[in-house]
């Protein structure tokens, strides 16, 4: 049963409303009572005495459309703690407006110059956007810039969420627009990316991203292999809860240029978990959604498909802090795995199995990820941690992977080339003895930490025992003539830094260098 409220309900009519009211509600005992205050202008106690009466009698009574002077009233004397009591909301149109982002929940429009509106797509929308008010102040007291909500409006059938973003651009505009910026949205890009993955969430803030994927996974079991759908899940299930944040629709229309100031948008999809999970949405932005039609990602961001690959290799490349390709290559696979498992599901779930073109791109996305499966053992990584055989055509690329995390860390020339020639000696001694006659994988792993600043490299192999420190220094001050030939390079790898250390662990040689900078 709905009710009308009109104009004023104070001392003097509030007796008669009360009659008018009860006129209304005869033979709806039990029933649930709505009173749409959309034309009600003011109450005053003894207006509120009425509704306290019909909230006894009804106990499901709620009050829609309730001005904002009203609402305030209602407020302070508990009534919104009593009953449910929805605000009115203005009306806004975003017929012929520019759409700056899309993502699952919503679109945003730029509705003028100072204003934005993300539109939600589920009509009963009001609680989403309450959840993304709520994570947006969360994400700006742990230090993420972002725009927060100022304002809930109706649009069509739905609600918004209005923002300010005076004359702010996307990074994806930018990237259209001014393809010579590329490098510079990169930089600011990762910078931000980096920021987010740094933040600590107080535990039970945010959801956790591993629980949803584990979701697809369970989801994939009928469509894949035996044997593949296992594994998958697997996968997923060995990677360790983390309570870092992750946005989790990390695309360069959700970052906005605002006055030189870059701000992150749409933050309903926040969450908490490992940064796969996050490079796996972002695979799908630039890559994985347009993989079979290039057209797709000019509709959704608005540049060309070869703009978004190369953003997306730019992109990890900073993120991991190496040019090196193997390395790229290692983790872009890792995400391609989750970011496969989500389109398929998704795909699906929309029904891409009933047209031609769905069944393609399905066929497409399950071809690449059960070749992925096979050659993949596990979905974590370490961004300053490379593996590859042991052999000494390989050097230069371990020389490369280390200069591009000690540059990273401001080091000097003159370290970066002490730490160099130490790089080298160990890893050719590796490659040459470690596997000998035959031949194995090394991982080289770089860590700068610590203040005052440390580098620590540490070579990992699984050849025969060996401590390289055991043997005597050789005698440096003999003639040539009565010198040995050979043990000059770990002489100078533990007088070129500060610390050496060997140990044998779990069948593995481990090898660890420290140089103070």
């Amino acid at each position: 049963m709905t009710v009308n409220l009109k104009g004023r309900i104070d001392s003097n009519n509030a007796a008669q409303v009360e009659k008018d009211i009860l006129t209304e509600l005869q033979g709806s005992s039990g029933q649930p009572v709505i009173l749409d205050a959309a034309d009600l202008q003011y109450i005053s106690s003894a207006g509120l005495r009425v509704i306290l009466r019909l909230k006894k009698a009804h106990p499901e009574l709620r009050i829609i459309n309730v001005n904002s002077e009203v609402y305030e009233i209602l407020d302070m004397t508990g009534f919104t703690e009593m009953m449910p009591v929805e605000k009115a909301y203005r009306v806004v149109s975003v017929e012929g407006c520019e759409e700056i982002g899309r993502g699952a929940n919503g679109t945003i429009y730029r509705i003028d110059q100072d204003n934005v509106v993300k539109v939600y797509n589920n009509a009963d929308a009001l609680a989403g956007i309450q959840h993304e008010r709520e994570v947006a102040k969360l994400a700006l007291v742990l230090g993420i810039p972002t725009a927060i909500s100022y304002d809930v409006v109706k649009v069509g059938d739905s609600y918004g969420s209005v923002f300010e973003l005076l004359n702010a651009r996307s990074f994806s505009k930018i990237l259209a627009n001014e393809p010579e910026k590329m490098d510079w949205c990169v930089q600011e890009y990762v910078k931000m990316l980096k920021t987010i993955h740094g933040t600590l969430v107080p535990a039970g803030k945010l959801p956790d991203m591993k629980e949803t994927v584990l979701g697809w996974a369970r989801f994939m079991q009928g469509y894949l292999p035996e044997a593949a759908g296992r594994k998958l899940l697997a996968l997923v299930e060995a990677v360790p809860h983390d309570d870092h944040m992750i946005h989790g629709d990390y695309h360069t229309k959700n970052l906005e240029l605002q006055n030189d100031e870059v701000l992150l948008i749409d933050m309903d999809t926040l969450a908490v978990g490992h940064p796969i999970f996050e490079l796996a949405s972002m695979f799908n932005s630039f890559v994985g959604y347009s993989e079979l039609d290039h057209s797709v990602i000019r509709k959704f961001q608005g540049f060309d498909f070869e703009t978004g690959s190369s953003f997306w290799h730019k992109s990890l490349a900073a993120y991991l802090g190496t040019n090196n390709q193997r390395k790229i290559k290692e983790v872009e696979n890792k995400a391609r795995i989750i970011g496969y498992t989500r389109l398929i599901r998704r795909s699906i779930r929309r029904k891409g199995l009933e047209s031609e073109t769905g069944r393609a791109e399905i066929a497409l996305w399950t071809e690449e990820l059960l070749a992925l499966l096979a050659q993949t053992d596990t979905l974590l990584f370490h961004a300053n941690e490379l593996e590859l055989e042991a052999v000494t055509e390989n050097l230069q690329e371990v020389q490369t992977f280390v200069e591009d995390h000690l540059e990273a860390s401001g080091c000097s020339m003159k370290a970066q080339m002490q730490i160099g020639v130490a790089v080298e000696e160990i890893f050719v001694n590796i490659a040459n003895y470690a596997y000998h006659p035959d031949k194995g994988n090394a991982t080289v792993r770089v860590e700068v930490s610590g203040d005052p600043v440390c580098v620590t490299i540490t070579f990992v192999d699984h050849g025969v025992p060996y401590d390289p420190l055991a043997k005597d220094d050789p005698d440096v001050t003999l003639s040539a003539d009565d010198r040995e030939i050979g043990g000059l390079g770990i002489f100078m790898t533990k007088r070129i830094m500060d610390d050496v250390a060997y140990e044998y662990k779990d069948g593995q040689n481990i090898l660890t260098l420290k140089k103070n900078l």
